[in-house]
């Protein structure tokens, strides 16, 4: 139980924070290489995560956007569901994250948009929280300050370079040493899945009129 408890937290937190000083890396397996770093005027640690993947740019953020899947890959997602859809573009949506007993699940609202640089084909998909897009549930701690990153990079015909950060403030009252041992845990149980994920066939069919492929 205690086991479970330290891998449950450390998956949240490490998945929900990010800051401008050095990375360092702690982890380099199965071509998934994940980053810390102190932040300042948090006790968590920063994460960053890096990886290839064979998919187009389109295929990949066809990924990412379809959020009602997010608990396909997305390591202790209870549930993700689409609240509104502005465009192929941007989305918002509500996730809710699965902690062991006793500590309560945390659940966020976030804005999806993504976007292509003409020139360099470089796609990014911002996702910062919207707290009060909907009321918070009784039992769940809303996650109120939060801003992930995906950047892909293409690199080649089928090929898509990856690296994606994010910042946050879980709320509540949570060991950070602890969550801090353990920080790795997530981000790569999480990205192995993402590998399985993108392969699957319904994204060889989607297309969208603001990605052009390599």
């Amino acid at each position: 139980m205690k086991n479970f408890l330290i891998t449950g937290l450390a998956m949240l937190f490490s998945l929900m924070s990010y800051a401008q000083t050095n990375w360092t890396l702690k982890h380099n397996k199965d071509g998934i290489q994940i980053y810390t770093k102190t932040i300042e005027n948090s006790d968590y640690k920063g994460i960053k995560v890096k990886c290839s993947l064979p998919a187009t740019l389109t295929e990949f953020t066809a990924v990412i956007m379809d959020v009602n899947t997010a608990g396909e890959w997305l390591y202790a997602t209870k549930s993700s569901t689409l609240l509104k859809q502005v465009s192929p573009a941007e989305v918002y949506y509500y996730s809710e994250v699965g902690l062991p007993w006793p500590l309560s699940n945390r659940d966020f609202i976030c804005h999806l948009t993504a976007s292509q640089d003409p020139r360099t084909k470089v796609v990014t998909i911002d996702g910062p929280v919207v707290p009060d897009y909907m009321p918070a549930k009784d039992g769940i701690v809303r996650v109120t300050q939060s801003s992930g990153k995906w950047i892909i990079t293409p690199a080649g015909p089928n090929m898509v370079n990856i690296e994606y950060t994010l910042e946050a403030n879980p709320g509540g009252s949570l060991p950070a040493w602890l969550v801090n041992l353990f920080v790795t845990k997530g981000p790569m149980e999480s990205f192995k899945k993402l590998k399985v994920q993108v392969d699957k066939p319904q994204y060889r069919k989607v297309q969208f009129a603001f990605i052009k492929n390599y």
